[in-house]
């Protein structure tokens, strides 16, 4: 299954748009995004995908009882940690995703429960694998920062994961 993987997209509508077309391109079946969406009018943008979203609260989602409402109709959004699993081939995936990697990540990753924990905020990739584990930040999708837009594609039956710049 492919999964998008997306953050900090922070209101820039013209590049939301260009995450969604290339989404919807590579087929992915499910969207992660890790945080800081801003505004309830990024869901006309996100509403375009082909698939369900799942989103948490970032340090800068004011607005969360209008984005509630807004993407609930395409998916889901809450305070992080989303707990998510997917079933695949008679295995179960488990995906954690957060905004900010929380102080006790080290018992979490120990913890063996997740295979994949997503996160954003800091706005840089971040891709590594800690026992069994692994760690993702797709970067900044907004490009305010660091002017670096990417998102992650992940194969869940290869575990192939491919940032792309946006």
């Amino acid at each position: 299954m492919l999964i998008g993987i997306i953050s900090d997209t922070h209101e820039n509508m013209p590049i939301i748009d260009k995450a969604v077309e290339i989404f919807n391109s590579k087929n992915v079946k499910l969207v992660f995004h890790a945080g800081d969406i801003i505004s309830p009018i990024t869901y006309l943008h996100f509403s375009k995908l082909a698939c369900p979203i799942h989103l948490v609260y970032g340090n800068n989602d004011g607005e969360k009882k209008f984005l509630k409402e807004k993407y609930s109709q395409i998916g889901s959004i809450q305070d992080p940690p989303l707990e998510y699993a997917v079933k695949e081939n008679g295995k179960v995936i488990q995906f954690v995703i957060y905004h900010a990697l929380p102080d006790d990540i080290d018992y979490i990753i120990k913890s063996g429960k997740y295979d994949y924990i997503i996160y954003g905020h800091t706005h840089k990739k971040d891709l590594r694998t800690v026992d069994n584990t692994t760690i993702i930040n797709p970067g900044e999708a907004g490009g305010w920062l660091y002017n670096e837009r990417t998102i992650v594609i992940l194969d869940t039956e290869t575990k192939k994961i491919e940032f792309v710049n946006l």
